[in-house]
C-alpha cells in the first residue's frame, strides 16, 4: 500500500536544508502586483534563522487564502519571523525602468528596511529578478537602489513549498491591497477596493470610458490611451509581457493566480 504523498502545505523543510548547508539567516521573498494595471508592484521579505519554529498555522501562498485569513495572519507572521518588510515600486518607476527592474527596486527597498543581511534569499519562480544585472543602467540613478544584493536561490512554486516565502507573499499582498483600497478612495470609478488594480471588468470598463489616471502604468497599452490618434478599445488591449486582457477579465485574486 502506497504511503502518504508529500504535504501540500508549506513547511520549513527546504529552509532547514539550506541552513544545514551553511545559510543560517534565510530570507523568503515574494512579489505581488506584477500583472496589475495600476498601483505599485510590491515585494515582501520574511527572515528566519535556525531558532525559528514552524510557521503559524494557516500560512500558505496568499492567493490560496481569503482576505480575512490573510489579514489575521499578518501579526502572527510578524511575531514569528526574525524581521520582515515590504518594499514597493511606484507606477511611474515601472514606466521608467520596466517591470522586471521595478521588481528588483521593490525587493531592494524591502531588504533595506530590515536590520539584518540575509545569507541567502529564496525567490519564487525560476528567474532571479533580484540580483543586479551586469549593466545596471537606469537603476544606478534610482533613489533607494543602493543596497548590495545577497546571494539568491530560485525555486519554482516556492510559495507553495517554503513557509518563509509563503509568509512573505501574505505580508506583501495585505499591504498592497490596503494601499490600493486607500488609493481607490481618490479614484472611485476604477473599483480598486474590489479589484486592487487588476484587469477586472469594472476596471476595464472605467479605463475605456475615462482613460488612465496618474496611478496607472501608462507605458502599458491600456483602454482609453491614445495610440497614433486612436483610442484603444478593450478588445484591442494587450498587457505587454503578461496576459491578453481581452480574454482574461477576472477578479483580483483570480488574476493573481495566473500572473503576479
Amino acid at each position: 500500500m502506497a504511503g502518504p504523498g508529500p504535504s501540500k502545505k508549506p513547511s520549513l523543510r527546504v529552509e532547514r536544508q539550506l541552513q544545514r548547508a551553511g545559510h543560517r539567516l534565510l530570507a523568503g521573498m515574494d512579489e505581488v502586483g506584477r500583472g496589475a494595471l495600476a498601483g505599485p508592484v510590491s515585494v515582501g521579505v520574511v527572515v528566519i534563522d535556525e531558532t525559528v519554529r514552524s510557521a503559524p498555522t494557516g500560512v500558505k501562498d496568499s492567493k490560496l487564502l481569503t482576505e480575512r485569513a490573510r489579514k489575521g495572519l499578518v501579526p502572527r507572521i510578524k511575531r514569528w519571523s526574525i524581521t520582515h518588510a515590504v518594499g514597493h515600486a511606484a507606477p511611474e518607476e515601472i514606466d521608467s525602468i520596466g517591470i522586471m527592474a521595478a521588481l528588483r527596486l521593490a525587493g531592494l527597498r524591502a531588504l533595506a528596511a530590515i536590520d539584518v543581511v540575509p545569507d541567502l534569499v529564496i525567490l519564487d519562480g525560476n528567474h532571479d529578478w533580484l540580483t543586479a544585472p551586469y549593466d545596471v543602467g537606469l537603476l544606478a540613478f534610482v533613489e533607494g537602489a543602493t543596497p548590495a544584493t545577497p546571494p539568491v536561490t530560485t525555486m519554482i512554486k516556492a510559495d507553495l513549498k517554503c513557509s518563509s516565502v509563503a509568509a512573505a507573499s501574505v505580508l506583501a499582498k495585505v499591504e498592497r491591497d490596503e494601499l490600493m483600497i486607500r488609493l481607490g478612495v481618490e479614484h472611485p470609478a476604477y473599483g480598486w477596493s474590489l479589484n486592487k488594480g487588476y484587469a477586472a471588468p469594472e476596471h476595464m470598463d472605467a479605463l475605456a470610458r475615462l482613460g488612465p489616471c496618474d496611478l496607472h502604468r501608462r507605458s502599458w497599452r491600456l483602454p482609453g490611451v491614445y495610440v497614433e490618434g486612436t483610442v484603444l478599445l478593450p478588445e484591442e488591449v494587450l498587457n505587454e509581457g503578461t496576459v491578453d486582457l481581452a480574454t482574461s477579465y477576472a477578479t483580483a485574486d483570480e488574476t493573481e493566480t495566473a500572473v503576479r
